[in-house]
């Protein structure tokens, strides 16, 4: 297993040791650590995809708003 080292502010290293005491302290560092990468790397995926969106948008026809209502109708049974 790998070690990793870094710096907190006293307080927070205090009320970590507070929160989660009794408790195996390097679990809940690495549950941690995976739940930021995962977010993380949702935020990425969720930025690729707004952005593929709105590069798409550039390109798509432009309708009127009397257009669009004739589609939604024809669309409906």
């Amino acid at each position: 297993m790998a070690t990793m080292n870094f710096s907190v502010p006293e307080d927070v290293k205090q009320a970590f040791n507070a929160a989660f005491e009794g408790q195996n302290k390097s679990a809940v560092l690495t549950q941690m650590l995976r739940s930021a990468i995962a977010q993380a790397q949702q935020q990425r995926l969720r930025e690729a995809a707004a952005t593929s969106i709105l590069g798409m948008r550039s390109t798509a026809p432009v309708r009127s708003a009397s257009q669009l209502a004739t589609a939604r109708r024809a669309g409906r049974p």
